[in-house]
């Protein structure tokens, strides 16, 4: 089976380049800037919006998994966000059609679907109403899949929960912040996310690509719903720190994450706290993953307190830690 990965070299990108060269497929990637984290990977230098270079990248492809996307920089413009995320998402399909693939996966955010209310736990049928800038393109972008299925197209979109993992740079943060006695509690830690380890999200992303049904959403995560003091509590445990359970008032954090987005646009720098950033702690993303259980057979295997211990084992062990 021949795959081509847009985001082949980000976090979720390499993880499913490994998975899918160990079960025999054959993998090209669409490389931006980064080179691929092994050698015995073919890829195509190029942007995901230019065709002809999708071009190159679908050929002979059976399956293509799209995941590059402008993530959550405070310091990008919305012109960028736009024709990343939607643009993109627009030429991949387009090109995907022309070069005859036969499936499309596509990975988009939770982060559509806004703040969860307390109480409810989403369905792939939940009401979207996405709040950031990022999560709205992203919304954009699942629109436009989905509406090419419904032209013919064979696609299929999948909503990972919280990934974690070797080489994840957003979690590592939240663990240096952690260990370094800088993490504070936003709104109590209140807000929930349904973590997953990044192994079991590429079991999930290739029974997709092998059963998934075209024109369906999955929510692909973990068993355990969690909030955010339970995570953090977890990670504090596992480097064997006493958590800070200090929690300031949430008119200062709205305040300080908004000139932190401000200072971004103009020093083009990510800082400590954005809107982005904020949004994980404040917005609850409770999965449900029924569908994928019940049509695919997925099964996650990792606890979070299983995962993080081997995340934090696998950074100290290679210096990020």
């Amino acid at each position: 089976m021949q795959a081509a990965i847009t985001g082949g070299t980000g976090f979720i990108g390499c993880h499913l380049v490994d998975g899918l060269l160990e079960r025999g497929w054959r993998v090209r990637i669409l490389r931006h800037q980064r080179p691929p984290h092994r050698t015995d990977v073919e890829s195509v230098v190029g942007e995901v919006d230019r065709p002809e270079d999708l071009d190159r990248l679908f050929a002979g492809a059976a399956v293509v998994f799209h995941l590059a996307a402008a993530m959550g920089g405070s310091q990008m413009s919305i012109r960028d966000f736009v024709r990343i995320n939607v643009g993109g998402t627009e030429a991949v399909l387009q090109a995907a059609r022309k070069a005859g693939v036969k499936r499309v996966v596509q990975v988009r955010s939770a982060g559509v679907l806004g703040s969860v209310p307390e109480g409810v736990i989403a369905a792939e049928d939940y009401p979207p109403r996405p709040i950031t800038v990022y999560d709205k393109t992203k919304w954009l972008a699942e629109n436009l899949a989905l509406q090419a299925s419904r032209e013919g197209q064979e696609v299929v979109v999948v909503r990972p929960g919280w990934v974690y993992g070797p080489r994840d740079l957003r979690t590592l943060k939240l663990i240096k912040a952690i260990k370094k006695k800088l993490f504070f509690l936003v709104n109590g830690g209140k807000g929930c996310q349904t973590p997953i380890w990044v192994k079991d999200l590429i079991d999930g992303m290739v029974m997709v690509a092998e059963k998934g049904k075209t024109g369906l959403v999955y929510h692909l995560a973990g068993e355990e719903i969690l909030t955010v003091e339970q995570m953090a509590s977890a990670i504090a445990s596992s480097l064997q720190v006493k958590l800070r359970k200090w929690s300031p008032p949430l008119t200062l954090i709205k305040l300080s994450a908004h000139i932190g987005d401000g200072l971004g646009r103009i020093f083009r720098h990510e800082f400590p706290l954005t809107s982005g950033r904020l949004s994980f702690f404040l917005h609850s993303k409770p999965l449900s993953i029924n569908r994928a259980k019940e049509e695919l057979g997925f099964k996650p295997v990792t606890t979070f307190t299983e995962g993080i211990e081997k995340a934090i084992r696998w950074y100290k062990e290679n210096g990020w830690l």
